[in-house]
């Protein structure tokens, strides 16, 4: 049996989540999931099932006397039930909500954009297969969105955090300790991030055999699934050549043998790993 790719892998075990959300929702959410399947990608899905369980959480104990009924009785004419006014309020309980450990969770206006465009396309997808009459989430004005600030570093900066990476001066001494051991791989994933714009989670999907010295490039997995090469420059060359001479030496931990960067646990390295490594060197910097 053919070796799943990274990406392949992930694919399957987000189906097995969305499967696991869709239980606890409404029956007909399941056509939902399922009308969408083609345009939408299963992280998307995922998304979108999170945002319709906070939404039917909230019917349940702010509409108690419209939705009495437990969740998994409920059918797409009871979405009908609810006016405009009845959204808006929705709205206004997703700036501040609690989660299922009780801690309140805020959202900010891309947050509250994106719950709302969730629930739109939750109820277009009904009316557009006449399961309901009437479409009250179309009437419901998105939130105002403010433009966001891009943040880029100059050369200079760049050169200061690379330097920085190499180096390891500003480090805390325990950080530093751990630096010694991983200040290569540290080196190329760093260098790659800035020097091809690539996402955190584009990276950490990377095989070594994604990686190309002979038109110095890399293939990635964009989001909906495409492939494409992305290529880098001189400086991302030698680092991720110093990284590749070093990886050949590693003895992966098992199912993680084609991934490029590992963590010292020899396993693939993850979002949230990238992440504390970038905000690791930028408050050092």
């Amino acid at each position: 049996m053919a070796t799943l790719s990274y990406h392949e892998q992930k694919n399957i075990e987000n189906t097995k989540k969305l499967r696991e959300l869709q239980k606890e929702l409404p029956y007909f959410c399941t056509d939902f999931f399922r009308g969408i399947e083609a345009s939408t990608s299963v992280r998307t899905r995922i998304a979108y099932a999170h945002d319709l369980k906070i939404f039917f959480q909230f019917l349940k104990t702010a509409n108690p006397r419209t939705f009495d009924n437990p969740a998994h009785t409920l059918t797409p004419g009871d979405l009908e039930k609810l006016t405009v006014s009845d959204l808006e309020e929705y709205i206004d309980y997703l700036k501040c909500h609690p989660s299922d450990t009780c801690e309140d969770v805020v959202n900010t206006e891309r947050g509250l954009m994106r719950k709302v465009s969730s629930l739109r396309s939750f109820y277009s997808y009904f009316f557009r297969n006449e399961l309901i009459e009437k479409n009250p989430a179309a009437l419901v004005r998105m939130p105002k969105l403010h433009e966001k600030e891009i943040i880029r570093l100059e050369i200079d900066e760049v050169a200061r955090l690379l330097d920085l990476v190499e180096d390891g001066d500003s480090l805390t001494e325990r950080q530093k300790a751990y630096h010694k051991k991983t200040r290569v791989r540290d080196l190329a994933l760093m260098t790659l991030l800035l020097g091809t714009g690539i996402r955190v989670s584009e990276c950490i999907g990377l095989n070594l055999n994604d990686v190309d010295f002979n038109v110095d490039g890399i293939r990635i997995h964009r989001k909906g699934g495409k492939e494409v090469i992305i290529y880098f420059g001189d400086e991302v060359e030698l680092a991720l050549r110093d990284y590749m001479e070093e990886r050949r030496h590693i003895v992966p931990a098992p199912g993680n043998e084609e991934a490029l960067f590992l963590s010292m646990q020899k396993k693939r390295l993850n979002v949230r790993s990238v992440e504390n490594l970038v905000k690791k060197y930028a408050q050092a910097a």
